[in-house]
């Protein structure tokens, strides 16, 4: 019999013992067995910590992010290898491709986040801000790794997801990460982790796996360590209160099972296309990965003038569904993750019995093709009615993991509202309405208790994710029984890895400890212009100040005719009075046109390819026919560019060839007062020396 291996401090290792065994949730036979025991999980933390932790903490953000690129494109290269090994977890296709290829996925947009950090090992997080009258003193705030391990606690449903969405971001943060996946399905976490290791992409201790019980891991924790726990709400609590979380402030992030609920507006009938799809949403969601979703369907809000039809058609539309063996084509839905889950789901089922009855499906029996109901873990679909669900706490407390939904009547749109809130804080719930005012009023007044909401109707139907399918750009959590955690999110995930320390100092002092040139800092004079340098070359904090240019009265008329902009505060013969200008002022685009013929120096080719943006304009003070206008250009950021990959010749466009970096230059207009009128910072694509 196979023996699960754990990766320890480098080396693949096996527990002792007889350890736990696994078995193919379709066919029941035994495949494996798992055991952690004799580990040393405290030698395991002190690892991540002295290797892995230094090894990613050396790294920027760019090369922690081309590092997931590449990590994710490696992983892509074995899908048929990771397919086989997740049907043996009663997943279909479609469960497979969710949890495997949305796995990576989430690796491919968090690298993508790369581009929105400078190339350091830190982040400047926020808005500088000047806190002295002379503009000699300021604070911002940086954002370095914690010094620690992130360990993460998983669950059984998503064994290559809930890894990989999850240490996709901890090592873009540059932290280290334990994993330890339930054992139930950690087989196949096994089998991606070795392939992970196998390909060399990760430095040496960034990743350690423990297939079996955690032992006492959690016992080892630090105050620059972070666990994060996806499961149980009970098991969540119980790993919360471990000592050495508590004494040591270990920041702590659940995302536990919630009571998600999904609403049909009372605008809806069904003679709308809404109607049909919030059917097929219901039956996705009660049957893609047999139900076991933290983020499934389990309380169904329906307009009591409408129970009936709903009834009906979801009960059609549960009957289309063909169950069995999730190899065979034919086969929508698989089976639940093992044996002792499906106990459980009976088990829960039968407490939900106590207010409920059910409408479709039984407890005891399925039909199935290519299958053996007795030696796998197969489920029938249970569709509940409670009509009286105010009254009747079962469903808004107890949760079914497997194919189970409960429709509920209610009054009006208050009552829904009402009705969601029972659940006491879910990770996500559906509104699904064609009505503006109704989706409004659900999103408002409902989001205390959801993480997410989503509003389903007919224009986004075709493009939508669907309700139970967290996105790694979006925080995925929620309040209350939910576990009050958010993962993922974009940079807000980020951050959870990352310490935040308030600076302060001279700008010239800040500028030179985070490489981003601060307004007011001392500039460098070169004698030679910065457009006339490549990327290697400029410095931060290169800077020009330009010769200085008298704004008149016919310069304003030929840009108001040029661009067509005549509003009336660039027209002379405006009476000004009760305004905010004293005379005719000029266009702030205007200025901003002006600041580049100044700043731009040469005819000739030079290294500067492109401008491609401005950021952050501001017109700060009026500028009337007289003014002097001079610019203080300064280069301000550096950031690498990527050469896009070009996987067929016809996709090569002009430029592809031509090594380039991202220069962000901050513009001041300045007047003969010499007050600012006007800032901005404008991006161009420079060459590298290297072509």
């Amino acid at each position: 019999m196979y023996r699960l291996q754990n990766y320890i401090a480098g080396e693949w290792v096996n527990g002792a013992g007889d350890g736990q065994n696994l078995f193919n949730a379709v066919t029941g036979e035994e495949i494996a067995t798992a055991s952690t025991k004799g580990l040393d999980f405290k030698a395991m933390t002190d690892y991540a910590r002295r290797v892995g932790n230094p090894a990613l903490r050396k790294m920027t953000f760019h090369e922690r992010g081309n590092m997931l690129k590449a990590l994710a494109m490696h992983l892509r290269k074995h899908l048929d290898e990771f397919y086989k090994v997740s049907y043996q977890t009663g997943a279909t296709k479609a469960d497979s491709w969710v949890d495997i290829e949305g796995g990576i996925g989430n690796l491919f947009s968090n690298a993508s986040l790369r581009r929105r950090l400078s190339n350091e090992t830190f982040i400047v997080d926020g808005e500088s801000i000047n806190l002295g009258k002379n503009n000699t003193f300021m604070g911002t705030h940086i954002m370095v790794p914690k010094e620690g391990v992130a360990i993460h606690i998983n669950a059984f449903n998503f064994p290559v997801w809930g890894m990989l969405e999850k240490i996709a971001v901890n090592l873009l943060a540059g932290m280290p990460a334990i994993v330890k996946p339930a054992t139930i399905t950690s087989y196949l976490t096994e089998a991606v982790v070795k392939e992970i290791i196998a390909s060399k992409i990760l430095p040496e201790g960034a990743l350690q796996l423990i297939c079996g019980s955690a032992g006492d891991l959690l016992n080892h924790v630090m105050s620059q360590d972070v666990v994060t726990f996806t499961g149980s709400a009970i098991t969540g609590l119980m790993l919360k209160k471990t000592n050495a979380i508590l004494e040591n402030n270990v920041p702590f992030n659940m995302e536990a099972d919630s009571l998600n609920s999904i609403v049909l507006g009372e605008d809806v009938t069904p003679e709308n296309p809404e109607w049909d799809i919030f059917i097929k949403e219901i039956r996705r969601e009660m049957t893609l990965k047999c139900g076991q979703r933290c983020t499934g369907v389990r309380r169904i809000f329906v307009p009591e003038n409408k129970i009936e039809a709903v009834e009906k058609s979801l009960k059609a539309a549960l009957a289309q569904t063909v169950i069995g063996n999730p190899l065979n084509e034919k086969v929508r839905m698989g089976s639940l993750a093992g044996e002792s889950q499906r106990e459980e789901v009976k088990t829960q089922v039968k407490k939900l019995l106590a207010s409920s009855q059910i409408i479709y499906g039984s407890l005891d029996s399925v039909q199935l093709v290519d299958a053996d109901a007795v030696k796998g873990a197969f489920f029938s679909p249970i569709l509940l009615m409670n009509d009286k669900p105010f009254e009747a706490k079962e469903a808004h407390e107890v949760e079914a993991f497997g194919p189970v939904s409960t429709l509920m009547p209610y009054k009006n749109l208050d009552d829904a509202i009402a009705l969601s809130k029972m659940g006491k804080g879910s990770l996500v719930s559906t509104i699904v309405t064609a009505d503006y005012s109704i989706a409004k009023k659900y999103v408002i007044e409902a989001a205390t208790h959801h993480g997410r909401i989503l509003v389903l109707n007919n224009e986004c139907a075709k493009e939508n994710t669907g309700h139970g399918s967290p996105l790694p750009m979006l925080t995925h959590g929620g309040p209350g029984r939910a576990g009050g955690g958010e993962e993922m999110g974009g940079l807000r995930g980020v951050k959870h890895y990352l310490q935040r320390t308030a600076l302060q100092g001279s700008p010239t002092t800040i500028t030179e400890v985070v490489n981003v040139y601060q307004q007011y800092a001392n500039g460098k004079s070169t004698g030679k212009h910065p457009f006339e340098k490549h990327f290697e070359e400029l410095q931060i904090g290169d800077q020009i100040v330009t010769e200085k240019r008298t704004i008149t009265s016919e310069d304003i008329d030929r840009f108001a005719d040029l661009s067509g902009d005549h509003f009336y505060a660039h027209i002379k013969t405006t009476d000004f009075t009760g305004t905010m200008f004293e005379q005719q002022v000029a266009h702030g685009y205007f200025i901003m046109s002006i600041a580049a013929g100044l700043f731009v120096d040469s005819y000739e080719l030079n290294p500067v390819l492109l401008n491609y943006g401005i950021d952050e304009l501001r017109f700060t003070k009026p500028v009337y026919p007289g003014a002097e206008i001079h610019i203080r250009f300064t280069c301000k950021e550096k950031l690498p560019n990527d050469k896009r990959v070009i996987e067929k010749p016809e996709d090569f466009k002009r430029g592809d060839d031509i090594e380039k970096g991202i220069v962000k230059w901050l513009v001041e207009m300045i007047d003969e007062t010499n007050e600012i009128t006007g800032v901005a910072t404008i991006l161009t694509m420079v060459k590298t020396l290297k072509q």
